[in-house]
């Protein structure tokens, strides 16, 4: 095999607030360099990264290029131009939109195609812009899941063999002191939960309807419901008015979210669309059983691991919450499959595709 030079756009992981694009580029980065033993990476970077980021390996070259504006368009592409890599690996959405040679690009969801109303004017245009330009000049793309693969061909145009899917890895959560999670964030003793950015994306006001309508059938069960995240663009106040029982805990701390997994009778996801749906796997691991939409990457991500739901239809989500929480044989079940069923999905496995990819 002839050894390549490799350019990997790192400024992701150095940001001060992350969100799941940052975390899947530091760690297919960590495992890219885990995993190579033929090519030469470099790792280009906005800001400087603190010594034990990465492995200092004589394989892995940094360089950090400050720029204050519009860094990937010029200084990253500026730099492209100069080094000249074999191939160009940019494990968002965003290559730069005028640089030499081979690229592989990562897309991670098409969510603004579907809830344009969730970002702003000028971010979703910008979004559109460099998502359609990225995937029609990269070489490959690699997309979170197969519902990825197909938006990109169904609204870009993108041809199927040009797309690879690779699945993001999940990490394993460890399950500390659940008492003392339940009594730090007061919740009750037994739980439905769900975990994410508060956003009508995430279909909260259905899942609150559902709750409540599973209240009404099951009056003397005592089970609240958990909503774990922060409030994201769009929250409405009104969505949880009235309804009795359900805890809005804010920011769950990252230590405390295998406790909070575990505790729960179920996690209740059913979001309108995911690009990959980690709070579904993150459950698993914790032997959480998960009722989740039938849309998007959902059904890929579950299996026949957990139950899957209408998002639009509130009895059903509220029957799926009936059986899961009168029935243990299925409550087992469900969580005997899912630890089986988040092992599929490693970084280890992540990065062997992705490096497939660019050497090809």
């Amino acid at each position: 095999m002839t050894a390549l030079n490799i350019a990997i756009d790192a400024s992701r992981t150095t940001v001060v607030r992350w969100t799941g694009t940052e975390h899947y580029s530091l760690q297919i980065i960590r495992h890219l360099i885990d995993i190579n033993t033929s090519h030469q990476l470099h790792l280009y970077f906005r800001d400087d990264p603190s010594p034990d980021l990465f492995p200092n390996q004589h394989n892995v070259t940094q360089h950090v290029i400050p720029f204050p504006r519009a860094w990937t368009h010029l200084r990253f592409a500026q730099q492209i131009f100069r080094d000249r890599p074999d191939v160009t690996f940019v494990p968002a959405h965003t290559l730069p939109f005028v640089f030499p040679g081979r690229a592989v690009a990562t897309v991670h969801d098409l969510g603004f195609k579907y809830f344009p109303e969730a970002h702003p004017l000028d971010q979703r245009l910008y979004l559109d812009l460099t998502t359609r330009y990225s995937a029609n000049r990269a070489r490959i793309v690699l997309a979170d899941s197969q519902a990825t693969a197909n938006d990109l061909a169904w609204f870009y145009g993108i041809r199927p063999e040009k797309t690879r899917v690779v699945y993001p890895g999940v990490d394993p959560l460890e399950i500390g002191d659940v008492a003392a999670v339940r009594q730090t964030y007061d919740l009750p003793e037994r739980y439905f939960l769900f975990i994410g950015t508060l956003q009508p994306r995430k279909n909260i006001a259905r899942l609150v309807q559902a709750f409540d309508l599973w209240q009404e059938q099951n009056p003397t069960e005592g089970i609240g419901l958990v909503l774990a995240g922060g409030q994201g663009w769009l929250y409405d106040p009104s969505w949880t008015a009235d309804i009795p029982n359900i805890t809005l805990t804010g920011y769950i701390d990252e230590t405390d979210k295998g406790a909070l997994y575990a505790g729960a009778i179920a996690l209740v996801f059913p979001s309108l669309y995911e690009g990959f749906g980690f709070p579904v796997l993150e459950a698993m691991g914790c032997g959480t059983p998960v009722i989740a939409s039938n849309t998007s990457s959902l059904p890929e991500l579950v299996g026949d691991a957990g139950l899957l739901v209408d998002p639009l239809d509130i009895e059903s989500i509220a029957n799926a919450m009936t059986q899961i929480a009168s029935d243990e044989e299925m409550r087992a079940n469900f969580i005997q499959r899912g630890k089986a069923q988040v092992k599929q999905f490693t970084w280890d496995a992540a990065a062997r595709a992705a490096l497939n990819a660019l050497t090809l």
